[in-house]
């Protein structure tokens, strides 16, 4: 494998890579299928949460990045007990609204500070550490990379909110919406980052 590919699969799987997106996904398909199906909220809430255990002892024995496992079925468990809580199906994705909200601003203050997350997040995972700071260009593209994601982030918001708040009888377009805005969205903004960061060759410490 060229170093190339190879910072390249190090890129995708810090931001969560296949398995992750998977993880994430697979358990709000079953939670929508079960919830048409049954039309009963508990019923859907344990069949995503039961996937996504799965999913999670599925990614332990075959010895996957633990957090990344552990965040997804905490994720969703929160999801569920949110939603049984409420009785309202459509605050199964009321957490994600949470979440979006909170790495859109992180990422965005992140670049206004000079200090890009994605910059704190792939230095030491491509050998660069922090000396990216001290090289102008290379500290730009992790900042142009970097509004991939503030972008991403809040267009999920922008789109989805107003129908969240439209009403609960807008479930299945709520959560085809959230798939859409998951996994195309996601493997944009991490292909285009790694199109802007490879352009910039890395700063790698002297030996």
């Amino acid at each position: 494998m060229s170093i190339e590919n190879n910072d390249r699969d190090k890129v995708v799987n810090a931001l969560g890579g296949k398995k992750g997106l998977i993880d994430s996904g697979l358990p709000s398909v079953l939670f929508l299928i079960v919830f048409n199906i049954a039309d009963n909220l508990r019923t859907a809430l344990y069949a995503a949460v039961i996937t996504s255990a799965l999913l999670t002892i599925l990614r332990l024995i075959k010895k996957d990045t633990i957090q990344h496992v552990i965040s997804g079925f905490i994720g969703v468990a929160f999801c569920a007990y949110l939603a049984n809580r409420t009785g309202n199906a459509t605050d199964f994705f009321l957490p994600k609204f949470l979440t979006n909200l909170v790495y859109g601003t992180v990422y965005l203050i992140g670049n206004v500070a000079g200090w890009p997350i994605l910059g704190l997040v792939l230095g030491p995972i491509l050998g660069e550490n922090l000396l990216w700071r001290k090289n102008p260009e290379r500290k730009k593209a992790y900042i142009r990379a970097g509004w991939l994601w503030v972008a991403m982030f809040y267009l999920r918001l922008l789109v989805q909110v107003p129908i969240y708040l439209s009403g609960p009888e807008n479930l299945n377009l709520l959560g085809s919406v959230n798939l859409a805005m998951g996994y195309p969205l996601f493997a944009a903004a991490a292909w285009g980052s790694w199109l802007i960061i490879k352009k910039v060759p890395s700063v790698k410490p002297e030996d």
